[in-house]
């Protein structure tokens, strides 16, 4: 034992790692080691806080972020059906906006377009069936008159309130004219111009006696009117038939609550 007590020493003192310039790579620094143990908790006093800061509806919505993306990812069936529907009716009314601009393909034909689109709008109609009904001699067309005014009445109104839920806007970027203001007829869903003109041809078609080329006609110029704030860029080819849709449920409407011939004569009296 004593004899290797002094190897054991010597070796010591031959090794190198053993000298003071060395030393620090033996023993890690302490400041070193405080330094790092104070700034990890102060991140995690510091996390600690913001965790006990933020309200419960943050900690939900941070834990629920994943499995939003984790939908948006992974959508339903029925959502990709109807943004594919949503693309393709899109896509359409781009392609049918041949009126939408001067520039346009058909643009030369604008001026005429709109003159169609005027004779479904509704200030005219409300306009004529007002001088028709000063005019009016008989009982019977009067009564016809005012259940149209009635008509027209409830159609600017139902479309535009449908029009402020909805808000959506037209494939192109066209400003409403003036009538259109008056009207109320800003977005596009549903297409006002084609609830008014299905509205009326049905109107028209049971309450007037017309000859079979008359009613063709009649049907032909809805569908033209219609379709035509499609050229001019306006509403989507979904507004349009929407908008002949609400048209019928409105013709409907006004055939349930029809105002008899007195209910007429008195409010034409008061007026």
């Amino acid at each position: 034992m004593p004899a290797s007590q002094p190897r054991s020493r010597a070796r010591d003192r031959n090794n190198v790692l053993n000298r003071a310039e060395f030393l620090s790579l033996n023993q890690p620094l302490k400041g070193n080691q405080e330094s790092r143990s104070s700034s990890r908790k102060q991140s995690g006093q510091a996390g600690a806080a913001g965790a006990q800061n933020s309200s419960p509806k943050e900690r939900r919505q941070s834990q629920q972020l994943p499995e939003e993306d984790c939908m948006q990812l992974n959508p339903s069936f029925k959502g990709i059906a109807f943004n594919s529907l949503l693309a393709i009716d899109i896509c359409m009314s781009k392609r049918l906006g041949v009126c939408a601009n001067r520039a346009s393909s058909w643009g030369g034909a604008r001026s005429m377009i709109n003159l169609l689109g005027i004779t479904g709008h509704g200030i005219p109609w409300i306009a004529g069936t007002l001088i028709c009904l000063v005019k009016s001699s008989t009982l019977a067309g009067q009564e016809v008159l005012m259940n149209l005014l009635l008509a027209l009445l409830l159609d600017i109104m139902i479309v535009a309130g449908l029009q402020k839920l909805a808000k959506r806007k037209g494939p192109y970027d066209v400003n409403p004219g003036l009538l259109d203001y008056l009207t109320m007829d800003t977005y596009a869903f549903p297409a006002g111009h084609a609830s008014r003109v299905a509205m009326l041809s049905k109107f028209f078609l049971n309450h007037l006696v017309l000859a079979i080329p008359l009613r063709i006609l009649l049907v032909l110029w809805a569908l033209c009117v219609g379709f035509s704030r499609v050229m001019i860029g306006r509403h989507h080819i979904t507004d349009v038939l929407s908008g002949f849709v609400f048209g019928y449920l409105q013709f409907r409407l006004v055939e349930l609550i029809w105002m008899s011939s007195n209910t007429c004569q008195m409010l034409i009296s008061i007026w």
